[in-house]
């Protein structure tokens, strides 16, 4: 944070807000005397520290863990390049670049298909697998 560009207003309001926490701040209680008042409350009910909190330590706040991320399934290949057969394309994610720059000089990418194996890859702008009513009259 750069204070040289702040308006008078915002220093103010800064300066306002860094005194509400310093006030805070100083009201709290220390550390070592809040373990002290919960050791006591805790002997005073009965209970030790490890019945209650287990093997971890009072002071130490509890830590969500993030489950681990699912890999994404593999996918079979739908499309091939003839002239080179390990250029694949799956139909998801981003088109290769192999196929790309065919596809831009005219030729379709439901020509690079591989036979027997699926439909093509419709896009959000495609008309494959819409339906379309033709009026009549």
């Amino acid at each position: 944070m750069d204070i040289n560009k702040l308006s008078l207003r915002e220093l103010t309001s800064l300066l306002i807000a860094a005194e509400k926490r310093r006030q805070w701040l100083a009201s709290r209680n220390s550390i070592a005397s809040v373990r002290r008042k919960v050791m006591a409350l805790a002997t005073q009910h009965g209970y030790s520290i490890e019945e209650l909190f287990g093997d971890q330590a009072a002071a130490q706040p509890v830590s969500k863990k993030r489950s681990p991320r699912r890999k994404p399934s593999k996918v079979a290949a739908k499309y091939r390049d003839p002239e080179s057969p390990r250029n694949t394309w799956s139909g998801r994610g981003r088109m290769p670049r192999w196929l790309a720059k065919k596809t831009k000089y005219g030729r379709s990418a439901t020509d690079f298909l591989i036979p027997g194996l699926a439909k093509p890859t419709a896009r959000k702008t495609s008309s494959i697998g819409k339906k379309r009513v033709i009026k009549q009259g």
